[in-house]
Parts: structure tokens; sequence; C-alpha cells
């Protein structure tokens, strides 16, 4: 058998042997609480990094193709070609329809692979999953800047990175959503995901803003920027993500206070005369009822009976028995999990969709992304096509949705967990965006101030329901009391539900693309107003039952 540490993180290994070192240092940590937070920092920086790399296609795709005779011309070029500002193949009249297929050929692999992604997610060791998969979506952002520097014009080869991308992005959701719903409980689950799917908003605010410093001087470092970046947080990943609470080094921890245990009762008169395997541990159910009741000593030679104390119920889970041994994950044994021995069987695709509330929430995502998408792909070239801002400025003003949608999102969280009524937050807020998205069509030219202020307001109502469903309302249906506690299906439930958004988010910038260019803006906006509606109408059935509970 492997060491005890083999099953935590090298990054955490060597900050345990630094605090081991200092026992002052240790008394005042409390180390479970620290891992906890420590999941919550790392897989927040993990999802905006995978965000920040999505972003730079949106904001190069205003460069890639333009009017060169409103752009100025540097000194050693001759502009005797109307072209010359532009980058084949996207200097053809259908750029925009090409735009649509690059969109289209990431977001419709990555909903297929996100299909497969959960039941593997499932399988295998998480940590090392999404690390591997940082990795790569990290290689694929920078493939599409490489282009810039050895001068690829092959459409072939732009659809092929995206494809590429596309699925390797799918490793994000389901390992994130996994490792937080592994050490965050239901007590305010909404506020909490609510705060932490800012990420989501933070993620696109850094890519645009790290590809906008490049887009108009060098638009290849505009992709491998925000690739360094998620290659270098996978590496973190790697190092520090502690997804299980099962995965920490508490062995040490935990029988030093068995140790101490036995240690008082000696000196209480009563000599331990077993080894620290043969100890009498309350049940767990015991402990979460608060029971304050002491056992007596075991009167058997072979057993006794210690004051815990401050052994929580969750430590109790990790200590060994004589009947049920912890089983050990090894740093050095392989991706899959089940090498190492399981305890459930997963769920499986049937399995997850019978759960009460997955499909209506999967379809309601399905035209809530569709909606998010389109503004994540589209929004800087509408600004730049309705206004006289630069490249640059556009893609800058164009954050200011995903700020409205940090708001929107602990908006959200806060008021189900308030009410306890998710699919009636979902429901206010879609209602509300519909209006909004009306008026910013109609007013956002006016002013900058107000272009501003009805951004934020429009990306609140819009991402607010997205980031609900996507965080706390999947982590509820992965531990739904109907899977009786097979903790499992929390990535399957979560790759179904992301699976089908994902679907509803390659067909919004698909036919943005198309709409746009045959019948204008307006009726893209039109088209976003009418897939909230439908949104709302999936969700009805879930709102007449939530209402009639209060009843």
């Amino acid at each position: 058998m492997s060491s005890p540490t083999n099953s935590v993180p090298y990054g955490v290994q060597i900050l345990q042997k630094i605090s081991d070192k200092c026992p002052r240092l240790s008394r005042i940590i409390d180390r479970e609480n620290l891992y906890k937070y420590s999941v919550l920092v790392l897989t927040f920086i993990t999802y905006a990094a995978y965000h920040a790399s999505r972003k730079p296609i949106s904001v190069v795709k205003i460069v890639l193709y333009q009017n060169c005779s409103e752009v100025t011309t540097p000194a050693p070029i001759n502009n005797t070609d109307p072209d010359w500002c532009n980058w084949a193949p996207f200097n053809a009249e259908n750029h925009s329809a090409l735009f649509g297929t690059l969109d289209s050929a990431f977001l419709f692999a990555y909903a297929i692979a996100m299909f497969f992604s959960g039941l593997i997610a499932e399988r295998v060791n998480i940590r090392i999953f999404l690390t591997i998969g940082m990795i790569l979506s990290g290689t694929a952002c920078s493939m599409f800047g490489l282009a810039h520097f050895y001068n690829i014009h092959s459409m072939w080869y732009f659809i092929g990175v995206q494809i590429f991308g596309g699925i390797c992005q799918t490793t994000g959701w389901p390992g994130v959503v996994t490792a937080m719903g592994n050490w965050f409980g239901k007590g305010n689950r909404g506020f909490i995901f609510g705060i932490w799917n800012s990420h989501t908003s933070i993620g696109n605010i850094i890519g645009t803003l790290l590809a906008s410093l490049y887009v108009e001087s060098n638009w290849g470092l505009s992709f491998i920027v925000p690739g360094i970046f998620i290659i270098t947080s996978g590496i973190l990943n790697y190092l520090f993500l502690v997804v299980h609470p099962t995965d920490i080094n508490t062995d040490t921890h935990l029988n030093e206070k068995v140790q101490n245990g036995h240690k008082a009762l000696e000196r209480n008169g009563i000599r331990r005369q077993s080894s620290h395997h043969d100890y009498n541990i309350p049940e767990e159910n015991e402990i979460l009822k608060g029971s304050s009741e002491e056992k007596k000593p075991s009167t058997s030679p072979q057993e006794v009976s210690i004051p815990l104390g401050d052994i929580s119920s969750k430590e109790l889970s990790l200590l060994p028995s004589n009947k049920d041994e912890v089983k050990e994950k090894t740093e050095g044994s392989p991706i899959l999990s089940h090498l190492n021995g399981s305890p459930k069987k997963a769920v499986g695709f049937i399995g997850a969709i019978k759960i009460p509330g997955v499909v209506e929430f999967s379809m309601c995502l399905f035209f809530a992304k569709l909606v998010s998408y389109t503004f994540l792909y589209w929004l800087p070239n509408y600004i730049k096509n309705s206004s006289t801002y630069s490249p640059s400025q556009s893609a800058d003003l164009s954050t200011l949705f995903d700020v409205g949608g940090i708001f929107g999102g602990i908006a959200a969280g806060i008021f189900s967990d308030m009410f306890g009524k998710s699919a009636c937050t979902c429901a206010v807020m879609l209602f509300l965006a519909i209006p909004s998205l009306y008026i910013y069509n109609l007013l956002s030219s006016v002013s900058l101030i107000v272009n501003i202020a009805l951004l934020v307001i429009a990306g609140g109502l819009v991402n607010g329901p997205y980031a609900l469903i996507t965080t706390a309302v999947s982590a509820e249906l992965g531990t739904h009391s109907s899977l009786k506690g097979n903790a499992k299906a929390l990535s399957t439930v979560t790759s179904i539900i992301d699976g089908t958004g994902s679907i509803g988010a390659a067909v919004g910038p698909l036919l943005a693309a198309y709409i746009s260019d045959h019948f204008g803006w307006t009726s893209v906006f039109y088209m976003l107003m009418s897939s909230n509606v439908l949104a709302i109408l999936l969700l009805t059935r879930l709102v007449k039952r939530e209402l009639q509970n209060v009843g």
C-alpha cells in the first residue's frame, strides 16, 4: 500500500510539510476549511480561464473583416488593395456566414462532447481530467493565434482548431461543479454558487480585455495570451486542487486526535489495550442528530470507547474501522478512478434524465444560453457596427454585459435561497429580460451612459437564470433524493443540462449571423426575445409545482 501522502496533490504535500514544521501555525489553521475554500478559489480561477480562452474570437472577428477605407494604413503598406486590412478567407462577402461557421464548429463540438464528458468525469480522477483538459484547451486557443504568425489562411484549419477546442473545453464544467458539490452542502447553496458563478463573467471580461490589447496590432497574441493563462491555471490545479474531502491527507491529523483521546482515558485510569484500529466510533447519524450521550467504556478487552471530542462527522467518515478500511487513491495511480475501487456505480444517461426537473431545466437552458452566447460572440461586432467606436473600444464596452451578469447571477442565487423556488426565480428574470433587450436595441446608440446602463441591466437579467441553472440547480438535481445518496450522478446531470444548453449556445450565434446579414440586427433581437418566451413556457410546470407547494 502506498503512503498516506500519495493521495494529496504535490503542491499541498509541500504546504503540509511546511505547516507541520510550524506547530503554532498548525494549531491556528483549520486545514479542512483551508482545503474547502481553496477549492472555491481554484475552481473559480479554472472556469474563468476556460471562458477567457473562448472570448478572443468574438473580439478578433472585428478585424478579420472590416472596411479598410476606415482603417489607418501602416506606413509600409500600399493600400491599393481594398482588402489589405482583412484576413483571408474572411475577406469574402459571406464573411458573417464564415464567422458563424467558426462559432458553430466550436459550440456544436462542445455540445455533443459535453454529453460524453460528464460520463467520463464520473469514472476518472477529476483533478487530472481538468489538468489535461485545460492544457489542451490552451493549446487549441493558441493554435488559432498561430495562424497570424505562420500566415495560415485555410478555412479548414480554423474549423479544425475550433472543433478541437470545443471538445477540450467540455472537461471544465463537469469537473468544477463536481468539486464544488463535493465540498459545499445545500445550505445557502444558491448564494455561494451565485458568487462563484461570476467566474463566467469574470472570465469573459479577462478574455475580452486580453484580446483587445492586441487586436489592432497583432491579433495572434489575442489568442496566445489567453491560451497561456488557461495552461498555467491547469498546472495550478494539478498541484493544489483537492477534489474531494477524502482526498486530503487527514490520517495523521485524525490519529493525533485519537491518540490524545486515548491518553485522556489513561489519565483517568482506563488503560488502552488495543491498536488504533480497535476503537468504537459513534455512528455518523448520531453525531448529525446532535446526540450528547456519552458511550460507556466497553467491557471487552479488545474494545475501548473514547471521547473523540473535536473530531467532526466528516473526519469520522475518513477513519479506518475493522469493517470498512478507507481505500486510498494514490497520486501515482491511473487517471481511471474505478481502478482504485468505487463504492457506487455511475448512474448513466437514462437514469439521470429521469430525475424530476432535469429535462425542463435542460431545455430552458437551451434558450437561455442561446441568448447569452449570441451576446458573447456578437456583441462587440454589434456595438462596432451600430456606433463610431473602434474595435478595441467596442470590445471593452461589451464587457459591461458580463459585469451585469455577475450581479444577475448573485441576485438569482439569493432569491433562490430566500424563497426556495429556482424555477420561479428563473421565470421572473427571463420575463424581465424581454423588455430590457428591446429597449437596449432601441436606445443603445443614444449615448455612452445609456449604453452602459442598459448593457448592465440586460446582462444581469439574461445571465442570472443561466448562472442559477448551471450551478445551484445542477448541483441540487445531481444530489436528488431519488438517487439514494449516489453522488456520482452529479457529473452526468451537469453534463446533460449544460450539454443541452450548449446546443442552444451553438444555434444562437449561427442564427444571429444569418439573420443580421439578411434582415438586420433588430430582427436578431426579436429572435432573442422569442427565445426567452419559449424558456419561460418550458418552466411553466415547475413554476406551478413550486407555487402549489406554497399553498
